[in-house]
């Protein structure tokens, strides 16, 4: 079911009216710009791929960063999330500062997607009348035709699908990076936790075919890509709605053996369904990387109960270990909500002996919000604001002190690091690289004094050059975002590890790698420097790789 509506006459005077523009097909000249936000997860991220890519397919062209930046596109999307409280909070106030930049902007289109529209759908343009598009979780496809039916009826157009309506991998897909790429397997959710509203938004799960993952894979790593994130909201139920409860740790295996792939990673399996064929499948599985996220959401076998998780703090622990024991060297990270209604001092004590069993790498800590339409929004006992941050407050210094130990261990180790573009936010200043080990913790690396050189023209230049590191003919010790470096960690601090060895004379070594051509053969045409001579010459705009759906083996 599609629940369709025009919201005729919701324009302020502030903004105008939009005008009626002709259809066009994406062989004409490019009808406008786009910009994509997301809020959210890594299922968000994703679906902000195919929101693009069926933007681009329309005709729209991505907008500059520096446009990007100011807002300055024909079309904003925001992707919404509904998972915590202040995703409403963050919605409205990226909507009111686009209110401003409409208002000087004739012609300007502002869509919202995504949980939060799933959720609020017409109610988002009761409160921001200037938006002109809503559409959901379920109808991603129908992004085109709602902007080109507002802009055509000068009307807000809200639709939303009350079940899927084409799986979102059929759909075009603009990938922001070249060297790894996430595939969804799943979509949608059979579980039934308390605190969460993912369900109802999402939907019960629906399983893709293997055959149709593979092919996607395949398609990924053709265009360069080396690393790809398997995803679902619990990918280890995979293959229940075709019958085959063992699929998830089949599918790993396949996945691992296909050739040019170097990692695989997933996200995120259930504490009540991993079972024992997943973890053998990870440790014989060369590509399968030694990560693993598992949510614990909270160590009290009380609160477990209350929140509808059907494992305890035994099984869990029970998991880590078998993990642990097939590979020693696997970096575990979790979810923990702290302040659940209900939860006393000595619940909270049971969580905090279970994070310092469980020795993670790193959590993500979150203080319970009630989410309207969720079963825990309606419990007794809803606790204090200054009891749960003082909990939470506890928590993480728990965890940083633990993360902090864990990466200590690591000084010494030699890791190999796939070079990443844009996680190193200091790596000007630092003059270092930055990207992840193969158990994914973020790795911030020196190169040798030389090559730092030979990056000095275009760190100094005024701007506008190239990346150096596009150019055909590169020093062999030059890493590209994509390529493979060996190095040894030096310095550890609880988020990242820092590994300076090539300071010192020690290890560093580069491996190309076919995704390290792929991100320069991209970065030659942005620029225009299709020769490859990257110290000079003048950018021009162009986009990360299209995919369209491959079809399925």
């Amino acid at each position: 079911m599609r629940v369709s509506t025009t919201l005729p006459e919701h324009r302020t005077a502030a903004v105008g009216t939009v005008g009626t523009v002709g259809a066009t097909t994406h062989t004409e000249a490019p009808r406008g710009t786009y910009v994509v936000r997301t809020l959210g997860c890594q299922m968000n991220v994703h679906d902000s791929e195919h929101m693009a890519g069926m933007l681009e397919a329309a005709g729209y062209v991505a907008a500059s960063p520096a446009e990007a930046a100011r807002s300055e596109a024909d079309v904003v999307v925001i992707n919404t999330c509904a998972v915590r409280e202040n995703a409403a909070t963050r919605l409205y106030g990226n909507l009111g500062q686009l209110a401003a930049v409409k208002s000087t902007r004739p012609g300007m289109q502002i869509a919202v997607g995504g949980c939060l529209a799933q959720k609020d759908r017409a109610g988002i343009v009761d409160r921001a009348p200037w938006v002109d598009v809503v559409f959901g979780t379920h109808n991603l496809d129908a992004l085109p035709v709602l902007l080109e039916r507002a802009r055509h009826n000068a009307a807000a157009q809200v639709e939303i699908a009350e079940s899927l309506q084409v799986f979102p991998s059929t759909l075009p897909t603009r990938r922001e990076s070249v060297y790894a790429g996430w595939v969804s397997i799943s979509v949608g959710c059979n579980n039934t936790c308390t605190f969460c509203i993912v369900p109802h938004l999402r939907g019960k799960e629906r399983d893709r075919r293997p055959g149709e993952i593979l092919a996607e894979v395949e398609a990924l790593v053709a265009a360069g890509a080396i690393e790809v994130t398997l995803l679902g909201q619990n990918v280890n139920s995979y293959g229940v709605e075709f019958g085959d409860r063992g699929a998830f740790a089949k599918l790993l295996r396949a996945v691992g053996a296909l050739p040019g792939l170097e990692r695989v990673r997933f996200t995120s399996p259930h504490p009540a369904a991993f079972t024992d064929d997943v973890i053998d499948a990870m440790a014989q599985t060369p590509t399968v990387m030694p990560q693993l996220h598992m949510p614990l959401q909270s160590g009290s076998d009380r609160v477990l109960r209350a929140m509808r998780r059907s494992y305890r703090s035994d099984r869990f622990l029970g998991i880590l270990d078998r993990v642990r024991a097939a590979m020693p060297d696997a970096a575990i990270t979790t979810d923990v909500i702290v302040g659940f209604p209900g939860e006393t001092e000595e619940d909270f004590a049971e969580t905090l002996r279970v994070v310092e069993a469980a020795r993670f790498t790193s959590a993500f800590t979150f203080q319970y919000s009630p989410r309207p339409g969720t079963a825990a929004a309606d419990l007794p006992d809803q606790l204090p604001k200054a009891v749960v941050q003082e909990r939470y407050e506890r928590l993480v210094a728990l965890q940083e002190r633990i993360s902090a130990e864990e990466n200590a261990a690591q000084v010494g180790r030699t890791v190999e690091v796939l070079v990443s573009e844009g996680e190193g936010r200091k790596d000007g200043a630092t003059r270092r690289v930055t990207g992840r080990a193969a158990d994914n913790r973020l790795v911030h690396l020196a190169e040798p004094a030389h090559v730092v050189r030979w990056h000095a023209p275009a760190a100094t230049a005024d701007g506008g050059l190239p990346d150096p590191r596009s150019a055909r003919d590169l020093p062999d010790d030059v890493a590209r975002p994509g390529d493979l470096v060996t190095v040894e960690v030096t310095h550890a601090a609880p988020h990242h590890l820092v590994a300076d060895s090539a300071v010192h004379g020690g290890t560093y070594r580069v491996r190309r790698t076919r995704a390290g051509d792929a991100w320069a053969a991209r970065e030659r045409a942005r620029s225009g420097d299709e020769e490859g001579h990257a110290h000079g010459a003048a950018p021009s705009p162009s986009g990360p790789v299209l995919l369209g759906m491959p079809s399925a083996r």
